[in-house]
């Protein structure tokens, strides 16, 4: 019978070399190969053990692998990829020093449970537990009160086993933490209900829902407006105009974008100039809708005094960019892009004017709008 569960290990070990077929790939994706003790040897290659000694451990991945006779993994480090251990891997005062020599005739030290975790060291359970599998040999070990041995082996070149579904627990993660068919699933339930929100019919009236847009002096809430421009759901141009700054004089970077000049806002209104008009306009309005509305937002809720009338404006904006990106996650994954350019593209709309100014900003705004939302305006 002995014989026979030799025969088994023997034959095991040698299906595991030949499965490694000379290189094999780490975690990162690089592969290294495999040579034998004297080439390494030759190389000035460093395993394990010749690290510890020099009270020196790898600041970077293996570079050759070598085989030992049971089948484990014997990694080997170039001389330039290490760094010098900190002092408590030297040593443990209150430790037994009791080194062990595997059948590699890799020595490996004993240590406590504690202090392998604090060096990434971790038994063949608990790597299993962290989704990992073991293949090179043991690094370390304890010693257990019944006077069993239990290994410690790293983590960082453990292989990562691939992940199961969180739903069903039975296959392979393919996207959102599930499987193919569990995301299947949810994306047709996603889908369904997002196409009853973007299909439904809610009656609004169209001089009452206005699309606008801002172009700044620069990206930040202290940056200055220097156009704005205001369009009913008909079409219907109810502002549009050039915003002379007060505190900026340049804005090159921005000016690169939308093309207005200094030259350009010399002569236009202030904002201040302007409050009145774009309250009233803003005070009839039932919705709001700009795209992407946080940054235009943050810039028009300025020409408001007080918190209330601030609330009372963010309850009717609307954010058309957060509906395109639902759009495309439910029916176009492959598009990763949801800039304004983006969502006319996919619902291959053409442009009236030039992208990047507000007036082509808003009237684009309206029509993928409109596209998201074909019954918006029906009772």
């Amino acid at each position: 019978m002995c014989a026979i569960i030799e025969k088994i290990e023997n034959i095991a070990i040698i299906i595991k070399r030949y499965k490694l077929k000379n290189s094999m790939q780490l975690r990162s994706g690089v592969t290294i190969h495999e040579i034998n003790r004297d080439e390494a040897n030759s190389k000035n290659y460093l395993t394990r053990q010749s690290l510890s000694k020099m009270h020196l451990m790898p600041s970077g991945e293996p570079i050759a692998f070598e085989v030992a006779p049971d089948g484990n993994i014997i990694y080997y480090f170039a001389p330039d990829k290490v760094v010098e251990a900190p002092p408590e891997m030297w040593y443990s005062p209150r430790a037994k020093v009791e080194p062990m020599t595997l059948e590699s005739g890799t020595v490996i030290e004993r240590m406590s449970i504690k202090r392998a975790a604090s060096c990434g060291y971790y038994t063949k359970e608990r790597l299993l537990q962290m989704n990992y599998e073991t293949v090179e040999e043991p690094v370390a070990y304890t010693q257990r009160a019944d006077k069993s041995i239990l290994y410690f082996y790293d983590k960082r070149t453990a292989k990562r086993l691939p992940l199961m579904c969180v739903r069903c627990g039975q296959f392979v993660r393919y996207k959102k933490k599930l499987c193919e068919a569990c995301y299947e699933e949810e994306m047709a339930l996603r889908r369904a209900e997002g196409d009853a929100h973007r299909g439904a019919y809610y009656g609004m009236d169209p001089e009452k829902v206005l699309f606008f847009d801002l172009e700044l002096t620069g990206f930040y809430d202290r940056d200055e407006i220097l156009s704005i421009t205001i369009v009913d759901a008909t079409g219907k141009l109810i502002m549009d105009t050039l915003v002379k700054p007060t505190h900026t004089k340049k804005w090159k970077r921005t000016e690169k974008i939308h093309g207005i000049t200094p030259d350009m806002v010399e002569d236009a209104p202030t904002l201040s100039e302007l409050i009145p008009a774009i309250k009233e306009i803003f005070a009839a309005a039932e919705n709001l809708i700009a795209y992407g509305v946080s940054t235009d937002y943050s810039h028009i809720k300025m020409i408001y005094d007080t918190e209330a009338e601030r609330d009372e404006l963010h309850e009717k904006i609307r954010c058309c960019a957060n509906e395109y990106v639902r759009y495309i996650h439910e029916h176009r994954p492959d598009l990763v892009n949801a800039s304004l350019i983006d969502a006319m593209d996919c619902f291959a709309i053409e442009w009236e004017g030039t992208p990047h100014s507000s007036l082509a900003d808003t009237i684009a705004c309206r029509k993928v709008w409109a596209a998201l939302f074909p019954h918006y305006y029906e009772a």
